[in-house]
This record gives structure tokens, C-alpha cells and sequence, in this order.
């Protein structure tokens, strides 16, 4: 187990070598972030209206959900994935660039993705089917429904792990991409997600220890009855909870990039370590 964090410990030391040498890739988490944001707002009220069409408020209970609303929800879903989608193609681009040696810049990341607009389009239906399917299902089924919506909402996101590192690379289609994610998952490290769990483990700590620390920062300024301390307070820890989600989400990316790139061409990369990633995932 020791050794499992230590590798994957490695493995976030390289991506953060490379975000630091190349600071532009913050901008597309970002840019995904602010762009999403719009989405939610836009769709807000059409969702609250359907569900109230629904009488979502009435009778005492959630009811079914109603054609109207499943329509919404799904145009909700395939906005919003296919503008994470975009930016995390854009990032992988950019980063499979600079793990080659070649000069990367935010508008090379934004071209490649506007290049596949279609294959990323294809692959937001796809994923918004997913998403609205388990969706349906958790209604339906309530507890038992949310357990497996979890296992089955599990095997996808490990399925579809490498989509975006192979849409950024090669010039295929949705379906394409998910059965090739599939093969180099299957072929090179299985089921053992070591690396991405540490990262998760390691952000998810800070996030906590940034959480805490926030609580204590608010908690002096309310206690000193200092309104202006107040709101230096919560601007700290907003601002420090957003670069926290930038960082990792640049890092989850860069992390995905070297592994495509070692699964498909059998390299690491610039900063990686060959025999670091050939032990970071364990082969069935």
C-alpha cells in the first residue's frame, strides 16, 4: 500500500511539474467552470418550471417525472457535457503536446478542440443518454436504484476514462473513442485505478484542510463583529477553493494525457517516469 501512494504521489509531482512550466492549462478548467456556470443558469428556470408543471410541490411526495421534464433534464445534460467535454479536449491536446516537446498555447488547445466539435458533440449525446438513463432509473427504483446507479454510474466513468485523451489525439468518432478507452483500459491496467485515487485522496485532504481553515478565518471575523474582516475572509477561502478545483482539475487531465499516451504508444513522456507509470496501474 506504501508503495501504491508513493507511485502515485510520483505521478502528481510530474503533472505539477508540467502545470508549472505551463501555467496557460488553469485557463481551461477555468473557462469549463465559467462556461457551465451559464449553462446551469440558463436551464434553471425552464427546470424549475417543468417540475412545477410536475407538481413537484404537491401531494406531500416527489411524483414521476413527466416527458417535459426528461426533455429538459437531457438538453441540460448534453449542453453541459459537451461543454466539459470541449475544454477538457483542449487540455488534453495541450497537454499530449507538451508531453512530446512541442510548444503548446491556449488557442492551439482551443482550435483542436473546435476541430473535433462533432466527435465531442456525439460523445455529450452519448453521455447525457447515460446520465439521463441512470437518472430514470435512481427515480424509479429510490434506494435500491441510488446503489446501483452508483455501481453502474462507476463502471462508466472508469469505461470512459481515456474518451478524452483519445479525442484530442485521434480523428474518430464518439463510438470509437469509448470502445478504444475500453481497450487500452482492459489491455494495460485494468480495474486498479491507483494513480487517479491518490490524486482525489490528495486534493481532497487539502480541500478539507482549506475548509477548516476557512471556518476559522470567518469564525475570527464574526467574532471580532468586523464586517470588512468578514468579507476579506470569505473572498480568501472562496478564492482558495477555486484555484484548489483549477489545479485539480488541470492535474486530472495532464495525469490522463501521460497515461493515454503511455497505454497507446508505450511512453511516458516528458517528466514521467516509464517504469512509475507501467506500475502505477496493475494488469489483470
Amino acid at each position: 500500500m506504501a508503495g501504491k501512494f508513493a507511485r502515485s504521489w510520483s505521478l502528481m509531482k510530474a503533472s505539477a511539474a508540467m502545470l508549472r512550466s505551463d501555467k496557460a492549462l488553469l485557463a481551461f478548467p477555468l473557462l469549463s467552470g465559467i462556461c457551465s456556470l451559464v449553462v446551469a443558469a440558463s436551464f434553471l428556470i425552464p427546470v424549475a418550471l417543468a417540475m412545477i408543471a410536475d407538481g413537484a410541490h404537491l401531494a406531500g411526495h416527489a411524483p414521476r417525472w413527466s416527458p417535459l421534464t426528461y426533455l429538459v433534464v437531457f438538453a441540460f445534460y448534453l449542453v453541459q457535457y459537451f461543454v466539459i467535454v470541449f475544454f477538457n479536449t483542449a487540455l488534453a491536446g495541450c497537454a499530449l503536446r507538451h508531453l512530446r516537446g512541442e510548444p503548446t498555447s491556449l488557442s492551439d488547445g482551443l482550435a483542436l478542440a473546435r476541430s473535433r466539435w462533432a466527435s465531442i458533440l456525439g460523445y455529450a449525446l452519448i453521455a447525457a443518454t447515460v446520465g439521463l438513463f441512470l437518472r430514470a432509473l435512481q427515480e424509479r427504483l429510490g434506494l435500491v436504484g441510488r446503489l446501483v446507479v452508483g455501481l453502474l454510474g462507476l463502471a462508466w466513468t472508469v469505461a470512459t476514462f481515456l474518451v478524452v485523451p483519445v479525442l484530442a489525439s485521434q480523428a474518430v468518432g464518439p463510438v470509437d473513442a469509448v470502445k478504444r478507452s475500453v481497450e487500452l483500459l482492459r489491455r494495460t491496467w485494468g480495474e486498479n485505478l491507483i494513480g487517479n485515487v491518490g490524486l482525489g485522496a490528495a486534493f481532497g485532504l487539502m480541500t478539507f484542510l482549506a475548509v477548516l481553515a476557512g471556518a476559522l478565518l470567518i469564525g475570527g471575523a464574526v467574532a471580532l463583529h468586523s464586517l470588512p474582516a468578514l468579507v476579506v475572509a470569505v473572498v480568501v477561502v472562496v478564492v482558495a477553493l477555486v484555484l484548489l478545483s483549477l489545479v485539480q482539475a488541470s492535474l486530472q487531465g495532464i495525469y490522463a494525457a501521460a497515461l493515454y499516451r503511455y497505454a497507446e504508444a508505450g511512453e511516458a513522456g516528458a517528466g514521467f517516469d516509464q517504469a512509475l507509470l507501467e506500475n502505477a496501474f496493475r494488469t489483470k
